[in-house]
């Protein structure tokens, strides 16, 4: 079987720790050349991975032996860098969030129709063995009509985390765009379209930066969420966690509450009306700190939809939702309105 040729432009650590080693682990995929600007970093992922080395993205893009790119850029990035790949005939894994506004998701999913190539947003909670089993019994109507939820990610912030630590692109506006909500938020409600199958229809929202004094960008926000069909809960985003990762939602059914990666041991609990507790040891979810699962699930993904020619479970058309519902909580944060969305 042929192998896909990738290429990975952003070195960052998301590539590094994700990108990079589930590409090299895939069987149907080979790191064939490397982007960053900084020309050091990109050399010693290009020696890792007997790959070519690029500083500039444009030139990978135009190497007719790469088939499909992994764009790890700053966020004010992902939509320019995904729509020259779309238009140089590559797929593309576009990190989240996948742009900084509707109008750059619109023209990303445009590029990506026109040139019928595969655009997909790597939201990789989605993948998450409990997030699959919780999505699988709420469809069964095992929860019942669902009333409302809770959902957290917060941990200590991209200082940890970024190749760049604390003079990290993420603490940057013109960079970013967007905080703790951009990075963390929007895996969320991406999350909760999933497990619910419905859209967001209105959204009320505080966002702030209390943690990050030196950040011109969001730290903490807090958000109340109402679907099309009236279920409402709440959405936390914080890099303000000094202590251990926060990534757990709860989902308050007729029939039973569904606990999701809020307990260290059981990765799925369900609380049934009657009584009855059933407890599901599925593997961890992927985390920054050690003895998370292993892979996203979401390179597997991308690969295996493109060798299929099937779209992939999470296109444009997916991520541009999921980023509005971000858009309209930095509306109403600053309108202090509820804002609906459109």
């Amino acid at each position: 079987m042929r192998k896909l040729k990738i290429g990975i432009i952003g070195c960052g650590s998301i590539a590094r720790h994700r990108h990079m080693p589930e590409y090299h682990a895939s069987s149907g995929a080979v790191i064939e050349a490397v982007c960053d600007i900084n020309e050091e970093r990109a050399n010693v992922f290009a020696d890792l991975y007997e790959a070519k080395a690029y500083t500039d993205y444009s030139e990978l893009l135009a190497d007719k032996e790469i088939d499909a790119v992994s764009v790890c850029t700053p966020n004010y990035l992902h939509a320019p860098v995904s729509i020259a790949a779309l238009n140089e005939g590559k797929h593309v894994l576009c990190e989240k969030p996948m742009a900084t506004s509707k109008e750059e998701a619109e023209e990303m999913i445009e590029a990506a129709r026109k040139s019928g190539k595969q655009l997909m947003i790597a939201h990789n909670q989605r993948f998450v063995p409990s997030h699959k089993k919780a999505k699988e019994l709420i469809a069964k109507g095992e929860a019942g009509k669902i009333y409302s939820f809770r959902t957290a990610f917060g941990h200590g912030g991209p200082e940890g985390w970024s190749a760049d630590g604390k003079d990290s692109w993420f603490f940057k506006k013109d960079q970013a765009f967007i905080g703790a909500m951009g990075d963390l938020g929007v895996h969320k409600t991406d999350l909760l379209r999933y497990l619910l199958g419905e859209e967001f229809a209105e959204v009320g929202a505080f966002v702030e930066t209390s943690s990050k004094t030196d950040a011109d960008v969001d730290d903490t926000a807090v958000c109340v969420l109402k679907t099309e069909s009236g279920v409402i809960g709440t959405l936390a985003a914080s890099w303000s966690y000094v202590s251990k990762e926060d990534n757990s939602t709860i989902i308050y059914g007729e029939k039973a509450i569904l606990r999701l990666e809020d307990d260290p041991l059981h990765s799925l609990i369900v609380q049934y009306a009657n009584g009855e507790t059933v407890k599901y040891e599925l593997g961890g979810i992927q985390t920054n700190e050690e003895g998370g699962q292993k892979s996203s699930g979401v390179i597997d993904h991308f690969v295996e939809s493109i060798l299929k020619g099937q779209e992939p479970a999470i296109p444009g058309s997916e991520g541009m939702k999921s980023l509005q519902v971000i858009l309209a909580a930095l509306e109403s944060s600053e309108t202090k309105q509820i804002v609906r969305i459109n």
